[in-house]
């Protein structure tokens, strides 16, 4: 199954030297592009937010969001989505570490707990027009872009299902008929080494094209004292992305992007938290159970630091992941006369499989280990149309989504119990379909009425294993103790009015409905104490959401400052949560359940200030507060339905989010320009399960950069550095039985620390 589980490659590329040129101030709408200075005042994003025909400036779109250009996304030195995790207000955009690259993304306190991929997200992943159908295989390695849309939020009426916390929209970057060339090499302290290049022009007269390569040699970051290995977490990461357009005609074009990628890496590097720990209650009775460290001591292992502020992993098996993509997205688009409108159509197709073992006991001893294996293929189409009518903007489309998705998983637990080596899962078939229309009437030279609605409706089969019933192998059931259909469906209409103070200010609101479709839990696993028979894998209610949202845009002083601000109110019924509880027999136990009723409120606060020419300001503040309303059934875990479960925190809701940041150009005379960069950006503890037991820590993030840009020349120089107060944060914190280390044992997963690297970019 795969490679063996220690196996690395050994190539490490060749480091540039010294520092780059920098030219990004984070702010408002993401980030200032200047060449080599912040004097040439404000490159404004473009979005796609409403789905126009043409792009739209982020100030003007009455929409609270963040946005990125490509060339912003580079002096970040942004390697995938995870990169931008605490960049923004009431936004994170973490790896739940469980199976690598799989998104636990959470925008205003909505998110999901889980690397089940039949789990929907509640913050959706587009690219180039394409819905990610699984959050499995998201958070993969970035290159070449035209930039990234992080929109805050409920977004159904345009992006339909599962969007109810908000949308990240990715855009690679399109071929053009210029010539031009980029190649780009970089490594850090730890030989995380990127070589990458793309090339770009025209083909004939009427064909572009683009070829982008990307290849990342990352040699580990933690330490292993279990193994020995200082280098845990290596992994290999290439992928290549052909793309092309056509013009077809005067009012036609045809774009196409391909790409196909994979990685081979270790498996998740975890840490095991618990402590020493007096009598706990087992299946047997009352017993002394060992700590984590204790039994790493048994090892021979005295000197590891397991806690919350240690990087320190004991893991006896590094194990292994492998992951396979392949998609291609082709965009057509036709303008019409009708209302002077484009009708584009984009079809896209996807495949992503991943094999994979990981230690979820993360000690010296081989207690509970798991092999994972998902396939999953998706089509999608979504035909639009975007026009004008007199005062009247419209956008109107039909929306087809279908799905096949096949997950096993293989666990191994031998001081459960002999011969407890269990297989589950199953397969699903997936099917959506959506139709959608958004009407933005100019009421007069300042009021904008906004009117919408979009019809959504889902078909699931499912046929379900669950892992005691061992009747699987990581290649298929033989048979399956659970098959059911289930179909869902809801209206979602949406009314604003935005008021357009100046060309410089405006003030937005809205009400709006989103709908999360219901669904299935492939990883079903352990006995229901109150039937003695597993417990259900399904299906869940649709859970369904009403928001409120009240926002402010202005520039000031010429554009040299700018702040964006929005209060927004959700109510959410039937919130579907993964409950991850300790099992002494399966390990952990997850159930997919409607748990409860809540509310959901907050703001956040942008602004952006040039103080001159050469120095810029940022800082961003969020603030998100969460309780139930009602409760569904036993969160807590404690056998009782009461005011305990009433008075548990919402998971992954962090309340407190801000960061400040600054960028200075320093001229050089005639040799060019030296721009340096700091960030510094707070989130808030948060709980990661339901019962609040696992918790994700508190975390300062420091960035920084210095680099260098020639006055005539064609390359940039870089020193960068990420995390530098070596901050430790988790993917997450499940809670495993006290027998597998005591007191908090956990399977927690961690994010590296401390990066200093450089990079050189050189363009033709």
């Amino acid at each position: 199954m795969g490679r063996p589980f220690n196996d690395k490659s050994k190539l490490a590329l060749t480091s540039a030297c010294s520092m780059t040129a920098l030219w990004l101030a984070c702010g408002v709408g993401g980030a200032w592009a200047a060449e080599g200075s912040v004097s040439t005042i404000m490159e404004e994003v473009e979005v796609t937010a409403r789905k126009r025909a043409e792009a739209e400036k982020l100030q003007e779109v009455p929409v609270a969001a963040t946005a990125y250009s490509g060339d912003q996304l580079d002096a970040l030195q942004t390697k995938d989505l995870q990169s931008l995790a605490f960049k923004m207000p009431n936004v994170q955009l973490d790896d739940v570490g469980t199976v690598k690259n799989t998104a636990n993304f959470t925008v205003r306190g909505l998110g999901v707990n889980s690397s089940i991929p039949s789990i929907d997200p509640t913050v959706g992943v587009f690219v180039d027009g394409m819905y990610l159908g699984v959050n499995a295989g998201v958070v993969t390695d970035l290159f070449d872009l035209e930039g990234i849309e992080v929109l805050r939020g409920p977004q159904g009426l345009l992006f339909g299902r599962n969007v109810t916390g908000g949308a990240v929209v990715v855009k690679t970057a399109r071929p053009s008929e210029e010539f031009a060339s980029r190649f780009k090499v970089s490594t850090t302290d730890k030989l995380d080494s990127i070589a990458a290049m793309t090339v770009n022009g025209a083909i004939s007269d009427s064909v572009n094209g683009r070829l982008t390569a990307y290849y990342n040699n990352d040699q580990g970051w933690f330490e292993n004292v279990a193994t020995g290995n200082d280098n845990a977490g290596a992994s290999d990461t290439w992928f290549i992305r052909p793309s092309f357009s056509v013009r077809l005609s005067e009012a036609a074009d045809l774009l196409v992007r391909m790409e196909h990628g994979k990685m081979d890496s270790d498996g998740v590097v975890a840490q095991n938290r618990g402590f020493a720990s007096t009598d706990v209650q087992t299946p047997m009775g009352p017993a002394l159970v060992a700590s984590a460290t204790q039994i790493a001591a048994a090892f021979g292992i005295t000197d590891w630091d397991n806690s919350e502020d240690s990087f320190q992993v004991a893991q006896g098996e590094e194990g292994y992941q492998e992951d396979e993509w392949s998609q291609v997205i082709a965009e057509f688009n036709q303008d019409v006369a009708f209302g002077n409108g484009t009708i584009t159509n984009i079809l896209a197709w996807r495949e992503y499989d991943a094999i994979g073992l990981g230690d979820i006991d993360s000690l010296p001893i081989f207690a509970f280990h798991a092999n994972t294996a998902i396939e999953q293929s998706q089509v999608s189409n979504e035909l639009r149309y975007a026009g004008r009518f007199g005062a009247t903007a419209l956008t109107t489309g039909i929306y087809w989504f279908s799905q096949d998705l096949e997950y096993y998983e293989n666990r191994i637990l031998p001081l459960s119990g002999p011969g407890l080596d269990w297989t589950g899962g199953g397969v699903q078939d997936h099917e959506a379909l959506g139709i959608f229309a958004q009407a933005d009437i100019d009421l007069n030279e300042a009021w904008v009425l906004t009117l919408g609605g979009r019809y959504s409706t889902e078909d699931k089969d499912a046929k379900i294993a669950t892992i005691p019933v061992n009747l699987c192998t990581l290649d298929g059931c033989a048979a399956y103790d659970f098959e059911d259909s289930e179909s869902w469906s809801d209206f979602t209409p949406k009314v604003g009015l935005q008021w357009n103070l100046s060309d410089e200010a405006q003030i937005y609101s809205f009400w709006t409905k989103g709908f999360r479709s219901g669904g299935y839990n492939m990883r079903n696993t352990g006995i229901d104490p109150s039937t003695g028979l597993p417990y259900s894998p399904g299906p869940t209610d649709q859970e369904e959401q009403t928001s409120f949202e009240i926002g402010a845009k202005a520039e000031f002083m010429g554009g040299r400052l700018r702040t964006n601000m929005a209060l927004f109110h959700n109510t959410i019924d039937d919130m579907q949560r993964e409950e991850n509880l300790s099992d002494a027999v399966a390990g952990v136990v997850q159930l997919i359940r409607n748990t409860a009723d809540a509310t959901i409120r907050g703001a956040e606060f942008e602004a952006l200030a040039a103080a001159s020419d050469s120095l810029l300001f940022s800082f961003n503040v969020g603030y998100v507060d969460g309780k139930y309303d009602s409760v569904n059934g036993d969160i807590s875990g404690d056998g009782q339905v009461n005011e305990i479960d009433l008075g548990l925190d919402i998971p992954r809701l962090a309340p407190w989010t801000y960061g400040v940041g600054l960028v200075h150009d320093l001229a050089l005379g005639s040799a060019g320009t030296l721009t340096s960069r700091i960030n510094f950006n707070h989130r808030d503890a948060s709980p990661y399960t339901d019962n609040n037991l696992g918790m994700l820590s508190e975390v300062d993030m420091l960035d920084f950069s210095i680099g260098f840009a020639p006055d005539a020349g064609n390359y940039r120089l870089a020193l960068f550095g990420r995390n530098m107060l070596d901050e430790v944060s988790e993917g997450n914190n499940t809670q495993l039985p006290p027998t597998l280390g005591g007191v908090g044992a956990s399977f927690t997963p961690l994010n590296k620390g401390r990066v200093v690297g450089v990079e050189l970019t050189y363009e033709l």
